[in-house]
């Protein structure tokens, strides 16, 4: 049984389960590419490279080959569960039935760790390549660009700027790519201080919805905290096209409430999930370094 339960109980006038404050579910899953797979790993993309086209200058001359670039991308599944015990002692004591909550809580737990997968992802896990996986390449050598290397700045507009120029001119469809950028409470605030991201003077579209900032220079804006900090205490916020990054998932969140024989039939509450994240392309992604308070 879990040690925090007995606030629950009666004696402590507790007529409710409140779930405490935190992130409820996954905030990043919707804005990558979703995938189902089988097996110990997935080839989550096959790519081919760009060829030239060749001038034909004479009738029946010989055919010019092209040699086309051709690689794959894969992603390798990784386990994740969550368990807990309700004793039956302590359901009686309690005006409510805390097992529903818990399965909640544990889903919400397993959601935000596709987050921490997408996350690792995007720069700190190294993405795998080859026939069959075996080779490993850095977000450093894949393509990928970098605002502000040297952290010197908080959130700008010119820092988003220079994303959508880096991935304009790795040549992303941004007008078919649904772009996002994701951002802590304290990127948010850095944009709300700059006249231009809020002003209408700077756009013909309203910018600000309830106060926040959701979307702006083609990027839709997601607000999520678990984002990492580098060796520097700079925050590393990612800038991508949806297609940049694939979650694939192997077994979607399961939950059980089951009698537990060997705990004297007290009820265990347990979830489980297998997913693994890869990036599809380097280039489709930009890391913005956002110096913090």
């Amino acid at each position: 049984m879990s040690n925090e339960v007995k606030v629950a109980h009666v004696q402590q006038y507790a007529n409710i389960v409140e779930l405490l404050l935190q992130q409820r579910g996954s905030k990043l899953a919707g804005a990558v590419q979703r995938r189902s797979y089988t097996g110990k790993a997935a080839k989550a993309v096959e790519q081919v490279g760009a060829v030239e086209a060749s001038e034909i200058l004479a009738r029946h001359e010989d055919t010019q080959l092209s040699d086309t670039p051709h690689a794959a991308r894969w992603a390798f599944p990784r386990d994740w569960g969550v368990a807990d015990m309700v004793d039956k002692q302590d359901l009686i004591r309690m005006l409510t039935d805390p097992r529903s909550s818990y399965a909640l809580a544990q889903a919400y737990a397993l959601g935000r760790k596709q987050d921490d997968l997408i996350i690792e992802a995007f720069f700190t896990d190294t993405a795998k390549i080859g026939e069959n996986g075996s080779t490993s390449v850095t977000y450093a050598n894949d393509g990928g660009n970098t605002v502000d290397s040297s952290g010197t700045n908080p959130m700008t507009v010119d820092k988003l700027r220079e994303a959508k120029k880096a991935l304009m001119a790795d040549e992303v469809d941004i007008d078919n790519e649904m772009l996002f950028c994701a951002i802590t409470a304290q990127q948010h605030d850095d944009l709300l201080s700059q006249t231009q991201a809020i002003s209408l003077d700077y756009t013909t579209r309203p910018v600000l919805v309830e106060g926040r900032i959701t979307a702006f220079m083609g990027f839709n804006f997601i607000h999520c905290e678990r984002l990492v900090l580098d060796a520097n205490a700079d925050r590393l916020c990612p800038a991508w096209a949806q297609s940049g990054m694939v979650l694939g998932q192997w077994n979607g969140i399961e939950s059980s409430v089951d009698k537990r024989p060997d705990k004297w039939n007290n009820w265990q509450v347990e979830s489980q999930g297998t997913w693994g994240a890869t990036r599809t392309e380097g280039k489709k992604i930009v890391k913005i370094i956002c110096e913090e308070p």
